[in-house]
């Protein structure tokens, strides 16, 4: 079945291949992002590829929260209505905490889910008013555990939008003649722009490619929760969620 997706932060990385592959099944989109020549590459690499589908951009900061509303109301009129909004803007730039990096990790909390949260009211808005509609809420494993160093605003940030999620689950329980899913997606390593320069062990990375492939397969199935790829990181997520401090530290 043909939908309308609209997927933030679609110039690069995760967003960018989220992008390719939902082309790829025929649905249309609305891509937004700040780096608007990237879109627009993006948008004519994939109609080139799949003339068929609809595929609008828009240039997008998600702190600009009063556009983040305009925008997504400019994407239901151009392409008549959203069935799937893709909450995926992110930033991973941070320091460890008390060591004078509290701008980072401010501009990071700020856009991973203050931002997050104006997409969330935006999309849910819309999806009330149709009474039907797919949330996806793109977290994090980092999520599963508090985590050290430059990771600790991170990975609070991808736990407190997982929380958002599921407290928006929580109001869609009991409501008839809704037909609205939300899904939270918690991505392993997977390569992309935002961990390139990031000097770790790369054993359990996997290729951009591979890796949202198994996002988009998680996100088709509407599932509450998913860690992707479901190997390693499901039962490595809940590993990192249970094992004592000290081998959750060895794990990171």
């Amino acid at each position: 079945m043909r939908t309308n997706i609209l997927i933030t932060g679609a110039s690069s990385g995760l967003g960018a291949e989220m992008a390719r592959q939902f082309a790829a099944k025929g649905h249309h989109l609305a891509l937004t992002a700040r780096r608007l020549e990237r879109l627009e590459a993006l948008r004519e690499e994939i109609l080139a590829a799949h003339p068929d589908i609809e595929v609008v951009v828009y240039q997008l900061d998600v702190n600009d929260h009063d556009q983040v509303f305009a925008t997504v109301t400019q994407a239901i009129g151009d392409l008549g209505g959203l069935d799937r909004v893709i909450v995926n803007a992110g930033l991973g730039k941070g320091g460890r905490i008390g060591t004078g990096k509290f701008h980072a990790n401010k501009e990071t909390a700020e856009t991973n889910f203050i931002a997050a949260m104006a997409q969330c009211e935006a999309a849910m808005e819309h999806f009330y008013e149709r009474k039907a509609g797919h949330l996806v809420v793109i977290s994090s494993v980092s999520a599963m555990r508090g985590m050290p160093s430059s990771m600790a605003a991170y990975a609070a940030t991808k736990a407190g939008i997982a929380h958002l999620a599921e407290g928006i689950r929580m109001d869609l329980v009991g409501r008839s003649g809704l037909d609205i899913t939300v899904t939270t997606i918690y991505p392993g390593y997977i390569a992309s722009e935002m961990n390139e320069k990031v000097e770790q062990e790369q054993k359990l990375m996997v290729d951009t490619e591979t890796g949202v492939r198994a996002m988009v397969k998680a996100i088709d199935k509407e599932v509450d929760n998913a860690a992707v790829p479901a190997w390693p990181w499901l039962p490595l997520g809940q590993v990192l969620k249970h094992a004592p401090r000290g081998i959750a530290r060895k794990l990171i």
